[in-house]
């Protein structure tokens, strides 16, 4: 697996959301603890977030087989937020969503004599490494291995979805224009038609260990795997069989 490296940054000023909900003897913001009591900083609310955050994603990562480089960014949370100083050791977990990746919320707990709950919001980037077009692509081309490289970017802002081997494409047909530097997508994709209306093919039948071969006549065009309309030469019948590959296709008796 890749090295993995971490960075935390904190969010500009003023930081959009804040997510913050104290519960049990606290009141609202600004009405903690009595003045000159003790209170936990913000800082330490950050620290035990953004440690959680680097534990968790790791962990996944690692589960899940992925490689790839992620950052870890912690919002500001209100300055006003006052806070009782737990005597008992900060839990935190992941409060939304399931995965740790894109924008999370972290629940810090304290379970002591005063205690108390805080979200706090942050985002986590995952880098990795994917397929991208070196040159434009016309709709209808069929892209080889000259046509793709791999470069690392933030694969959680790729909502169509993205590719992570030169072989998951090449050989494949392009179903839209696409741009050079293009990640591309799942969708972008179609397998290339290898029988095309008007072919001579031949039909395999197969039924147990009996096999039976005869010629036919392509009424469509098919990738492979995809069902077709195939007329027999000898019994002029038409059937649907399966695009086996180049001039083959199959049926099950």
């Amino acid at each position: 697996m890749k090295q993995m490296t971490t960075h935390f940054r904190r969010a500009p000023a003023p930081c959009r959301s804040f997510c913050l909900a104290i519960v049990a003897a606290l009141g609202w913001l600004g009405h903690g603890p009595a003045s000159g009591a003790t209170t936990t900083s913000p800082e330490i609310l950050i620290g035990t977030a953004q440690g959680f955050l680097e534990f968790t994603v790791e962990d996944y990562l690692q589960r899940s087989g992925i490689e790839g480089r992620y950052e870890v960014e912690v919002n500001r949370l209100d300055p006003r937020l006052r806070l009782a100083e737990c005597d008992s050791d900060l839990t935190a977990s992941l409060e939304s969503p399931a995965t740790p990746l894109g924008r999370v919320t972290v629940r810090v707990r304290c379970d002591g004599s005063s205690p108390w709950t805080v979200f706090v919001p942050a985002q986590v980037r995952l880098f990795r490494d994917v397929l991208v077009t070196v040159r434009p692509l016309k709709r209808g081309e069929v892209i080889g291995m000259q046509d793709l490289t791999l470069l690392e970017r933030d694969v959680g802002l790729l909502g169509q979805g993205f590719l992570t081997a030169p072989e998951q494409a090449a050989g494949k047909t392009v179903t839209r224009p696409l741009l050079a530097d293009q990640v591309l997508a799942p969708t972008h994709l179609q397998s290339s038609r290898v029988v095309r209306k008007g072919d001579q093919v031949l039909i395999s039948a197969n039924s147990g260990k009996v096999s039976v071969h005869m010629n036919g006549e392509a009424l469509g065009d098919g990738a492979e795997g995809q069902q077709v309309r195939v007329r027999n030469l000898s019994s002029q019948r038409i059937i649907k069989a399966r695009v086996a590959g180049p001039g083959l296709v199959e049926v099950d008796l």
